[in-house]
């Protein structure tokens, strides 16, 4: 029988935190969600109205239900709202004998007190002493140890607090800490993993977007990937980056704070397999065609496609190599690979500041065949001069805006006549590469009837 991660909490009516982020966070890694809900919460991303606490014997009930009938290795918690339900909910997972993460959630990110007065010393003395890991931000760790947190020193202060409270580990997330540490980035984001053998600076770049959930995506991806064997260390490190990028995927679904998108992750290896899958076919028509190298300049080719919103020569894959003349036929020298192509990323990467539908190029031969097909074909046309190209630009980038700015659109053929060393060279634009690929054939073909 397969285990099963459990989380006990509040439900948030918005969507964006509670038992909501858990289980979609639960989903998005793979494993099997189950759900104690603690309160319901009337909130929306501007704020909590209203909490309703779930009565202990329903909690318990659920606990029951649960235990029954799953093998729960890792649990976590969230809102705990009373000193009766912590007292409850520690016994409980206490007795089950699973491992723990508590999340002591205080206050919503979007405003709003979610614990009831009085309720700390419960949370101190019952639950963080059954604790594996213990997730306060550094307002939460605050509140728990009475230490202001305003640095790495403190948090580490603080956090060996929370340790001498019984819990085996600590980690202080970052997300509101200004980083002032020696040979951290200052713009960084700095999780602190504190045990009573070490303490480890977790660093990555600060990410922008919403931030509602983000406190309960961190410590149940952290809760998942320690329930697959994964080491403090290292879940620890794939939580941080699995809740950056929820950030970076937020959505503004309301008129507050927006909710992190624990999906963001899989929306975007999902739009990597299919620029990839594109290319692949783009790829196959160009080389089953006959035709096609005929088009092919004495540099290669090459074809390239970004994913939706590609923000570096990283989002954009192409073919490592080029595709070649071999013979009478065109060959393919390497494999289809993100970052395969600086030159077609970059005119990729500058059309998409202008039209963020524009995905895709290639680059044939220049020839006024070829431009004269394009033209009789109506696609539109625009080129630029590498003489006017200022010092320190990088050709591609300067050239393609230029080009789209001269036309004042984004052209299906863009166009330049080389200069020293360079030769001249038509780059297709398009949505993806089939479509791509499709006009580079089409030319070709009616080239080769002239």
């Amino acid at each position: 029988m397969e285990r099963s991660v459990l989380t006990a909490g509040g439900s948030d009516s918005g969507g964006g935190a509670g038992i909501q982020a858990d289980l979609k966070t639960f989903a998005a890694l793979g494993v099997h969600g189950l759900s104690v809900i603690t309160a319901v919460t009337a909130q929306n991303t501007m704020g909590v109205r209203e909490v309703f606490p779930v009565p202990p014997e329903m909690i318990a009930s659920q606990l029951d239900a649960i235990s029954e009938d799953f093998d729960i290795s890792w649990a976590k918690t969230g809102m705990l709202f009373s000193p009766d339900v912590i007292s409850l909910v520690a016994d409980r997972l206490s007795a089950l004998g699973c491992f723990v993460v508590v999340d002591p959630v205080i206050a919503a990110e979007a405003g709003g007190s979610l614990i009831a007065d009085g309720a700390l010393p419960a949370l101190t003395e019952k639950l963080i002493p059954v604790a594996s890991v213990v997730t306060p931000n550094i307002f939460e760790a605050e509140a728990l140890t009475g230490v202001k947190v305003s640095d790495m020193e403190s948090a580490r202060e603080a956090a060996l607090r929370i340790l001498d409270m019984g819990a085996r580990a600590v980690v202080i997330t970052g997300g509101h800490l200004e980083c002032r540490t020696a040979g951290l980035p200052a713009n960084g984001c700095v999780d602190l993993l504190v045990t009573k053998d070490e303490s480890t600076c977790i660093s990555g770049r600060r990410r922008s977007g919403g931030n509602h959930g983000v406190g309960c995506t961190y410590s149940a991806a952290l809760t998942a990937y320690l329930s697959m064997g994964m080491s403090l260390d290292e879940a620890a490190r794939q939580a941080h980056e699995f809740a950056a990028r929820s950030i970076e995927g937020s959505r503004p679904v309301g008129h507050g704070t927006a909710p992190v998108d624990q999906t963001a992750g899989l929306r975007e290896d999902a739009e990597r397999f299919r620029a990839v899958s594109s290319l692949d076919h783009a790829v196959s028509m160009l080389t089953e065609e006959m035709t096609f190298v005929e088009l092919i300049p004495e540099v290669g080719s090459n074809i390239g496609m970004a994913i939706p919103g590609a923000r570096s020569e990283e989002d954009v894959a192409a073919v490592e190599g080029r595709i070649v003349r071999a013979g009478r036929k065109a060959h393919v020298s390497g494999c289809i690979r993100f970052g395969a192509s600086r030159h077609i990323a970059r005119i990729v990467l500058a059309a998409m500041r202008f039209d963020p539908g524009i995905r895709a190029a290639m680059n044939i031969r220049l020839g006024e065949d070829v431009l004269s097909e394009a033209s009789r074909m109506g696609l539109s046309i625009s080129s630029f001069d590498r003489c006017d190209e200022p010092p320190g630009e990088s050709t591609m980038s300067w050239g393609t805006a230029r080009a789209i700015e001269r036309l004042g659109a984004v052209p299906d053929i863009i166009w330049d006549s080389g200069g020293m060393g360079k030769e001249p060279m038509i780059r297709i634009l398009g949505r993806d590469a089939v479509s791509v690929a499709t006009v580079a054939i089409m030319l070709s073909r009616a080239v080769g009837k002239r």
